[in-house]
C-alpha cells in the first residue's frame, strides 16, 4: 500500500520537482512540493536529544531533555532500556515539530582521542550494534525516522572534511561495517547519513560500493540516504553513487544542476526517481503525506525519570576498596572543578540544552543537606569555558541568563523585532540561540543586558570571539572592543581576550552588543569567562586538602572541560586537564576515604589510581547525571555500568597510535586488531579492560552447557546459571567471547558474539541461554567475498569482562 502511493505521487511529479525534493530547503527542512500537498520533513540534530536551540530555521525552540550520551548509553549494555530511550525521545521529536532524529551514531571507537568518541557507542561492533537496533527501534516505534551515522569509517575529527580512511576489505567487514549492517537488517533506520570522508579515495557521499553494492544490494537497506551537512562533492555521481538528499538547502549540487545534468544525459532519470520515490517513502513513514497529527510532550517527569534510570545504570564502578556505598557518613567533602558544573555531554552537533543539570553537589545536597562542603580545589579548562547561566542575572524576565534583544537595524536601536532570556553568549547562524530568519534581515544587531556576578575576588579572565562587530561593556566601561579591524581568522571570527580584576558577590552591570556584518561565513558571538588566579595565589588546593581533613569522606569530581571533547576535533592528549591530578594526590594523602569521579566521555589516565580506595566513571550522563549519581554512591541503585571500551594505561599502548590522527590519508594499520582485540593479542597490561564494572553485590557462574559438536551453519545454544551471592539485589551483563582456536587466518584471541543483562535477588539464580549463529564463528575472506567459518575447535568462553572469564568450554564445528 506505502509502495503504490508513493508510486503514484512519483509518476505525477515533474523533472524539476523530482530534482527539487532530493536536496533541503533549508537549514533542516526539506522541499516542499506544493502543487501536490507534498509537505517538508523536518530533521532534527541528536541523538541523546532532540535538539531544541535551532530557531533561525523556523524550528520550535525551547530546552529538551538531555539524556545521556553515546558511550553512556552503551556503558549501560542493555538493548531494551536504550529502547525505551529512543521512544521517549521520539515522544520528544514529535513535541518539536520534528519528523527525523539524527542518530544514533554507531561508528567504531578507534582510538581514545576521537572528538566525537563521546557520541559512539563502543569500540566492538556487536555491542555498537545491539545498542543501535535498541535505539532506532524505540524511536521508529513513535513514527519518528532514525538517521543511522556516520557511514563509514568516521573514526577521527582530524581532517574530517577531506580525510581519506585506507581500510582493507577484511577490517572494514570485520570491525566497521557491522554494526551498521547489524541495524539495517534488524531495525530499519529509515534514513542513513554518509560522513565528509573518503574511505579508500572515494567522498562517502559518493560511494558506489558502500551505498549501492553493500548498503542496498547485500543488505536491503530500503530508506534515504542524507548527506552530512555541506558534505557532498558533485552533481550527478553523488546521485548515481546511491546519495538521495543533499543537506542543507538550498541546493548547491542537487539543484537545477542535477536536472541539466538528466537533460544533458550524463544520468538516467530512472536513478532520479530512485532517489525521490525513497524521499517520498520518508515522508509517507513520518505521517507527513497525511498531515498527521504531531502530538508529542517534551521534559515530562517520564522522561525525567528515564533519564535518571539511564544515567544511573551507565554509571561504572571502576574500583571499590570497602568505601562504598557510602553509609551513615557525618560529613562529606564534595571536591573539583566537575563537582558543581557537571558536564551532560560534549561540544558540537550532539549538544543539548537542557531545562536543567543536577550536579554530583547538588545531588549530594538535596540529599544529605548541611553534612556536605564544597571546596573547588582547582580549574580544568584550557581556554576559558562558555560563561555560566548561574553566574548572569537577565534585565528582565526570568533568569539566569541574559535579556537578549534582537533589532533590524545596524545600531541596536528602534523596537526589538524579538526579545527573550538567553542562559548564556553561545550565537551562530543556525545555531543556539539565534532568532528566526524571517524577523531579521541581512543586517541585523543583537544587545544582551543583565548583570554578572563574579564567582570569586580577583583575576578573571573574558574571551570573545565573534564575527561582525562586538563590543562588551561593564558597568558601562568597554573592556572588549572586537571590531573588524582585530585579527580575522579564517572564517572571519575576532578574537580577542582581556583579564579583570573583579570583586565576589558584587553585581556588574553587564551589556554586550553585536552587529552583524553581511558577507561574513554566519553571524556569530560566543562569551568565555573563568575566575583564573595566578597559581602561585592560588590557595584552593590548599583549601581543599583542609576540607578534606575535616570530613570523614572526600568525593573528589574530577573530568574534562567544556568542550574538550567535540565535533571537529580530536583531543590533544588523553589526560584530565590543568591541576587535577595534583588535586587528587592531595586529597587522597589527606583523607583515606577518598572517591574519585570522573565526568569524561572516554578514557583518561589515572596516575593515582593505585592510591584511591575507589573510582566512579560517570561518563556524560545527561541532565539528571548528578542524581544518578548519588543513588550509585549512596547505594540505592547498585552499580552495573560495563566498560564499551578499553582503558588502555598509556596513549602510546593504544592499536591505532602509530596511524592516528594521520593526515590527509588515514591508514588503519591495525587491522582488525582494535581495543580489546589489539590488547589480547599482545597480552597487554591495561588500566580497565572491555566490559569491566564492579558491583556491591557478587554473582557466580555455573553450569555451562556447550554442545560437544555442530555442523558449519547450525544454531548454537549455549546456556549457564548465574547466581547473586551477595545480600543485595543487582544486575550483572553476562558476556559471551569466542575463540577459534585454530584458523588460516590471524584471528583476535576472543571476540565478543553475545551478552545478556539480567536483575537478580539476594540467593536468587536464573538460567541464561545463548544462540550463536554461523557468523558467531566466522572471518571475512575478502578473496572469497563471504563470511567463512572453517572446520575445527573453538572455545566459548563467559564473563563479567573480556578479562574476567568466569567458565569456558569448547566445540568442535564440522
Amino acid at each position: 500500500m506505502l509502495d503504490e502511493r508513493v508510486d503514484a505521487l512519483l509518476g505525477q511529479l515533474t523533472l524539476t520537482e523530482k530534482v527539487a525534493l532530493l536536496s533541503g530547503k533549508s537549514m533542516y527542512h526539506t522541499v516542499p512540493i506544493e502543487r501536490l500537498g507534498i509537505p517538508s520533513a523536518v530533521l532534527s540534530d541528536g541523538p541523546h536529544g532532540v535538539r531544541g536551540n535551532d530557531g533561525c530555521d523556523g524550528r520550535i525552540t525551547g530546552p529538551t531533555t538531555c539524556f545521556p550520551t553515546g558511550s553512556a548509553l552503551a556503558a549501560t549494555w542493555n538493548p531494551a532500556l536504550i529502547e525505551r530511550v529512543g521512544a521517549a525521545l521520539g515522544e520528544e521529536a514529535h513535541g518539536m515539530g520534528c519528523d527525523v532524529v539524527l542518530g544514533p551514531c554507531i561508528n567504531i571507537v578507534r582510538h581514545p582521542l576521537g572528538g566525537r568518541n563521546f557520541e559512539s557507542y563502543s569500540e566492538d561492533p556487536y555491542l555498537a550494534g545491539r545498542i543501535a537496533v535498541g535505539w532506532i527501534r524505540g524511536l521508529q516505534s513513535q513514527g519518528v525516522g532514525a538517521s543511522l551515522k556516520h557511514y563509514a569509517c568516521n573514526n577521527q575529527e582530524t581532517e574530517r572534511m577531506r580525510g581519506d580512511s585506507i581500510v582493507d576489505e577484511r577490517t572494514l567487514r570485520e570491525i566497521y561495517l557491522p554494526a551498521f549492517e547489524m541495524a539495517v537488517k534488524e531495525a530499519d533506520p529509515w534514513t542513513i547519513i554518509g560522513p565528509y570522508n573518503r574511505v579508500n579515495g572515494v567522498y562517502c557521499s559518493q560511494h558506489d560500493y558502500l551505498l549501492n553494492r553493500v548498503l542496498r544490494e547485500e543488505w536491503g537497506f530500503k530508506g534515504a540516504v542524507i548527506s552530512d551537512w555541506s558534505g557532498t562533492h558533485a552533481i550527478f555521481e553523488s546521485v548515481q553513487g546511491g546519495l538521495d538528499l543533499e543537506m542543507p538547502g538550498p541546493a548547491k549540487y542537487l539543484g537545477s544542476f542535477l536536472a541539466d545534468a538528466v537533460r544533458n544525459w550524463q544520468i538516467e532519470e530512472a536513478v532520479i526517481d530512485r532517489a525521490a520515490r525513497r524521499i517520498l517513502r520518508l515522508l509517507a513513514l513520518t505521517g507527513r503525506l497525511d498531515d498527521a497529527p504531531r502530538g508529542g510532550s517534551v521534559n515530562t517527569p517520564a522522561h525525567q525519570a528515564l533519564a535518571r534510570e539511564a544515567a544511573a545504570e551507565a554509571i561504572v564502578l571502576l574500583k571499590n576498596d570497602g568505601v562504598l556505598p557510602l553509609q551513615n557518613v557525618s560529613s562529606l567533602a564534595v571536591i573539583g572543578p566537575n563537582a558543581a558544573t557537571f558536564l551532560t555531554g560534549g561540544g558540537g552537533s550532539s549538544f543539548v540544552e537542557p531545562p536543567y543539570r543536577i550536579s554530583p553537589l547538588q545531588g549530594l545536597q538535596e540529599r544529605l543537606g548541611e553534612q556536605v562542603r564544597f571546596a573547588q580545589g582547582c580549574d580544568n579548562f584550557v581556554k576559558p569555558p562558555l560563561i555560566n547561566p548561574e553566574y548572569l542575572c537577565p534585565a528582565q524576565g526570568e533568569g539566569p541568563g541574559l535579556w537578549a534583544e534582537y533589532f533590524a537595524g545596524a545600531d541596536c536601536t528602534g523596537t526589538p523585532v524579538m526579545a527573550r532570556v538567553e542562559p548564556t553568549i553561545n550565537f551562530w547562524s543556525g545555531g543556539l540561540t539565534c532568532a528566526p530568519d524571517e524577523l531579521l534581515g541581512e543586517t541585523f544587531s543583537v544587545r544582551w543586558r543583565g548583570t554578572l556576578t563574579a564567582p570569586g575576588a580577583g583575576r578573571h579572565v573574558v574571551n570573545l570571539i565573534n564575527t561582525g562587530d562586538c563590543r562588551l561593556y561593564l558597568d558601562d566601561r568597554l573592556i572588549l572592543d572586537n571590531t573588524r579591524s582585530g585579527a580575522i581568522d579564517f572564517v572571519r571570527h575576532i578574537n580577542a581576550t582581556v583579564d579583570v580584576e573583579l570583586d565576589a558577590r558584587r553585581e556588574y552591570a553587564f551589556r554586550l552588543e553585536f552587529t552583524n556584518a553581511p558577507g561574513d561565513r554566519g553571524p556569530a558571538a560566543w562569551l568565555h569567562f573563568a575566575y583564573a588566579p595566578d597559581e602561585a595565589h592560588d590557595s584552593r588546593i590548599a583549601d581543599a586538602v583542609e576540607l578534606a581533613r575535616a570530613c570523614e569522606v572526600a568525593v573528589v569530581v574530577v573530568g574534562l572541560p567544556d568542550q574538550f571533547e567535540r565535533e571537529s576535533g580530536d583531543r590533544p592528549h588523553m589526560d584530565l586537564t590543568g591541576r587535577q591530578n595534583a588535586l587528587v594526590e592531595a586529597v587522597a594523602a589527606a583523607n583515606p576515604n577518598t572517591v574519585v569521579v570522573v565526568n569524561a566521555g572516554s578514557p583518561v589516565t589515572m596516575p593515582w589510581l593505585d592510591r584511591v580506595p575507589a573510582v566512579v566513571l560517570a561518563l556524560y550522563p545527561g541532565q539528571e547525571g548528578g542524581r544518578a549519581l548519588v543513588d550509585i554512591l549512596l547505594g540505592d541503585i547498585n552499580p552495573s555500568g560495563k566498560l564499551p571500551v578499553t582503558f588502555p594505561r598509556r596513549l602510546q599502548d593504544t592499536p591505532a597510535y602509530i596511524n592516528f590522527p594521520g593526515t590527509r590519508e588515514v591508514r588503519y594499520g591495525e587491522g582488525i586488531f582494535v581495543g580489546y582485540r589489539y590488547y589480547d593479542m599482545r597480552e597487554m597490561d591495561v588500566l580497565f579492560p572491555f566490559g569491566h564494572g564492579l558491583s556491591y553485590t557478587q554473582f557466580r557462574y555455573s553450569d555451562l552447557d556447550v554442545p560437544a559438536r555442530a555442523k558449519i551453519g547450525e544454531p548454537v545454544t549455549v546456556t549457564l546459571t548465574v547466581a547473586n551471592t551477595g545480600s543485595r539485589p543487582g544486575k550483572e551483563t553476562v558476556q559471551l567471547y569466542v575463540t577459534d582456536l585454530k584458523s588460516s587466518e590471524q584471528r583476535p584471541p576472543k571476540e565478543l558474539k553475545a551478552f545478556a543483562k539480567i536483575n537478580l535477588l539476594p540467593c536468587e539464580n536464573q538460567q541464561i541461554a545463548f544462540t550463536l549463529d554461523r557468523r558467531a564463528f566466522a572471518f571475512y575472506d575478502p578473496y572469497a567475498k563471504d563470511w567463512v567459518v572453517e572446520p575445527g575447535e573453538f572455545e566459548i568462553l563467559v564473563g563479567s569482562s573480556s578479562r574476567d572469564i568466569r567458565a569456558r568450554a569448547k566445540l568442535m564445528i564440522s
